[in-house]
């Protein structure tokens, strides 16, 4: 091959190892611009977030119903129990989970409904029932939640008589202490007015921004040269500059028109 015919080889395209650096780079730019825009928009993210906050806290305030809890306590003995007999301890420790079923009883569900005149099905109140015991101790919590403070202090401490009354009659074992009654709530446990606000908060922020990046992407037009390098791939070869007088005269120019047609018009 001679000389001549090596110089007019064409040049091999570039690495393709400087593309993924270029994809990135553009990346970082289209990540930069979407910044700006959300900084350029901050009045609007603004006004959505106050607005939300707003929505929620109206909402809450006057939509949703407050609930209210409402705690009674037993504890469960053995008939032999003693401080130094660890059978009978542990006896009462197993004893707790089997007095946990019995809330769950018919007879127990429906005592309860009769003696407090309860309007409710057996589903409403079990849903509404929530009946632990605290890691291994031997003490039962029973806690029930009523949009009526009354009816859930009411409630937990009528479970509470009951089931230790159910107990002692129907179990070979001594009948449950009641350590603790229920007492008449003073603040609702829901809704959380900080906590809807919060959020209302930062759902006005994600709904604003996502309407300025949804314009940003939906804008198709040139704006700069910048644009048209990035988009096209071709060189700008000259800017044309807006005259801003010019356009100032044009505006003064059809005002005056516009009063001329009404004077014509009169």
């Amino acid at each position: 091959m001679s000389d001549n015919e090596r110089n007019q080889i064409p040049a091999a395209p570039a690495p393709a190892q400087n593309r993924p650096a270029a994809a990135e780079q553009e990346s970082e730019v289209d990540l930069l611009e979407i910044l700006f825009r959300l900084l350029g928009g901050w009045k609007l993210i603004v006004c959505l977030a106050v607005a939300g906050a707003l929505i929620a806290g109206i909402y809450t305030h006057y939509f949703v119903t407050p609930m209210y809890e409402a705690t009674a306590s037993i504890y469960v003995v053995s008939r032999n129990d003693s401080v130094i007999n660890m059978a009978d301890l542990q006896i009462g420790t197993a004893l707790t989970n089997d007095y946990i079923r019995v809330f769950d009883m018919w007879p127990v569900q429906e005592q309860v409904r009769q003696e407090l005149d309860l309007p409710y099905t057996y589903s409403y109140l079990r849903n509404h029932l929530n009946v632990r015991n605290s890691g291994n101790t031997r003490i039962i919590d029973i806690t029930y939640s009523s949009s009526n403070a009354n009816e859930a202090m009411e409630v937990a401490n009528k479970y509470a008589e009951v089931v230790c009354s159910f107990i002692a009659e129907t179990m070979s074992t001594s009948e449950p202490n009641i350590m603790s009654s229920a007492l008449l709530p003073s603040n609702p446990v829901s809704p959380s007015l900080r906590k809807n606000v919060i959020i209302g908060f930062g759902a006005g922020v994600l709904l604003a921004s996502a309407i300025i990046i949804i314009r940003m992407l939906a804008d198709d037009k040139y704006k700069s040269v910048e644009d048209i390098r990035r988009f096209t791939g071709l060189t700008t070869l000259a800017v044309v500059p807006i005259d801003d007088s010019m356009e100032v005269e044009r505006e003064k120019a059809d005002r005056e028109d516009k009063r001329q047609r009404k004077r014509r018009s009169k």
